[in-house]
This record gives structure tokens, C-alpha cells and sequence, in this order.
């Protein structure tokens, strides 16, 4: 992809994103995402209605009349964006892949952060982290964010869930809104998200292709795995391989949907030819 080409897309998807993330999502996520907690701001002179345990002993004594601490929220909030950059995400049969929708979302989450005045990072991973840009401020890094998502090619094509979450524990020390943007065709990463899950606040968002759920009797296909590169025959014909290749597939889902539960973490389920819109919408609106 040229340089012109790259700028083109980006700005493309900024327009789309941010006028998404201005009009739509900006009061739902400052709803929804509240900051880290309460944190000290002053002493005061007591007013009556004051919580007598806000009152502040020592200065009281000091001055030899009642003074309260004043909390305030910490607002300010880091939110890291965890990509899933495997092969298995150039996989469309609608009119988008997996990727472009994923891009999409990731843009729209960083935006509605950036209006936030929060800070956004990244992590491309497959089976191993291909990327990570720390979390900073601006419309110039959520840009580039953008471009990295539209043009980064990954060193390898499979996925490995796990070690990018135990990255992820190793980088960012303070609590943090965490997105991972995934099919999450994949298993053995529930104890890690669960030590994740612990720490920060974690979203799955899962994105699918309705051919991924069913395959369709069209005889003798052969297929190529996305991320090993195997060509394989299939009789698709046959019930008992669609049958297995169902329940090779609700596996995956039903792992992502009890790890992520059970880790105390929220999920997303997004259909590339649904309304990621009303999706987040929707959680945003649950969650707040």
C-alpha cells in the first residue's frame, strides 16, 4: 500500500469512526468507563451534612476545629486496544473481513477514549506480539494507531491468546480498559485472562463470518487453513464432517464465552455483517 493509498484509508476511516465516537459514543463510555476511583484533593472546613468519617483527625486537633478530606473521581484512564493480527482474520465473505471490522471498532473505541482525554495504546498479537505502542494522548497517536491497524504485516499467521495477555501484565502496571478484538478461534488462554481479569477491565469483542458458525454441502472443497497454510480436501457432503466442524466451532465460542465470564470480564459477539454500532451501543448501555 503507497503512501497516498494508506492516507486515503485512514482518513477515510477517521471520518467514519470519530463522527461515530463524537455523536454516539462519547457519553456512553465516559458513562461506562468512570476512572480508577477516588482519589484525595483537599481538607476542608466540616459543613454540616458532612460524613463524620471523611473527617480528618489530625488537622482537626491541630487547629482545634473540624476539617474533612475531600475525594475526588480520577478520571484520567488508559485503555489498550489488544488486536488479534493472525491469518485467520483475512477471512470475509460478506463485504468486509474480519480485519477491516476489527480496524473499525479499534478506531472508534480510540477515538472515544481520545475525547475523553485518555490515554490509548496498542498490541498487535498472533502468535506472539508484533507491536506494542505505549499508551499516550492526541489525535496524532490515535492516527497513527489507525495506520498500524491498516497496514501492519504480521511476522507470523497463528494465534497464541495467552501470550499476549501475559504481555500485556508485564507492560501495563495500573489498571486499565482493555480490549481484545479477536475470532478467537483458539483455546488456552483462560488462566491468564483470569489473572488479567483480576487487575484491569477487560472486554472481549468477538468478530465472526456467519460461514465460520455452518459449512455448506458443496461437495468435494479444498480448503487451505489461514493460519498453518494446509491444503486439506473436504467432503463437505458429508453430515458427520459438518457436524464436527459445528462442534469444532462452538467449542471456541462456548471457551471464549466461559474464560471471559468466568475471569470477570465482558464480552461482545459481532457478526461482520451485523451493526457493530449497536453492539457496543448496546454493552456500553448494560454495563452503565
Amino acid at each position: 500500500m503507497d503512501t497516498k493509498e494508506l492516507l486515503k484509508k485512514v482518513r477515510k476511516i477517521e471520518i467514519k469512526t470519530r463522527r461515530l465516537s463524537d455523536h454516539i459514543f462519547g457519553g456512553e463510555y465516559h458513562s461506562t468507563f468512570k476512572g480508577r476511583g477516588m482519589t484525595f484533593s483537599e481538607v476542608r472546613q466540616y459543613q454540616f451534612g458532612d460524613d463524620v468519617r471523611s473527617i480528618d483527625w489530625n488537622v482537626t486537633a491541630r487547629y482545634n476545629e473540624p476539617f474533612v478530606k475531600v475525594f475526588e473521581e480520577e478520571r484520567e484512564l488508559t485503555m489498550m486496544l489488544m488486536v488479534d493480527v493472525s491469518g485467520s482474520e483475512l477471512f470475509g465473505t460478506t463485504n468486509q473481513f474480519k480485519k477491516e471490522v476489527i480496524t473499525e471498532i479499534s478506531a472508534t473505541l480510540a477515538f472515544s477514549a481520545m475525547q475523553n482525554n485518555d490515554k490509548v495504546g496498542l498490541i498487535l498479537f498472533s502468535d506472539e506480539v508484533e507491536l506494542f505502542i505505549p499508551p499516550k494522548k492526541g489525535k496524532s497517536h490515535v492516527l497513527r494507531i489507525i495506520r498500524e491497524l491498516l497496514e501492519f504485516t504480521p511476522n507470523s499467521t497463528q494465534t497464541n491468546i495467552g501470550e499476549a495477555l501475559k504481555f500485556l501484565t508485564n507492560v501495563m502496571k495500573k489498571k486499565a480498559i482493555v480490549f481484545v478484538l479477536s475470532d478467537f478461534i483458539a483455546d488456552g488462554y483462560d488462566n491468564t485472562l483470569r489473572i488479567v481479569g483480576n487487575k484491569h477491565d477487560v472486554t472481549g469483542i468477538r468478530v465472526y463470518d456467519e460461514m465460520e458458525e455452518d459449512i455448506p454441502n458443496l461437495g468435494m472443497v479444498q480448503m487451505r487453513d489461514a493460519e498453518t497454510g494446509q491444503l486439506q480436501l473436504v467432503n463437505t457432503s458429508a453430515k458427520s464432517v459438518r457436524r464436527s466442524y459445528w462442534q469444532y466451532h462452538q467449542e471456541r465460542v462456548d471457551y471464549f464465552s466461559n474464560a471471559f465470564t468466568k475471569s470477570g470480564s465482558g464480552t461482545i459477539h459481532c457478526r461482520v455483517d451485523e451493526s457493530y454500532v449497536k453492539k457496543l451501543l448496546g454493552y456500553f448501555k448494560q454495563r452503565g
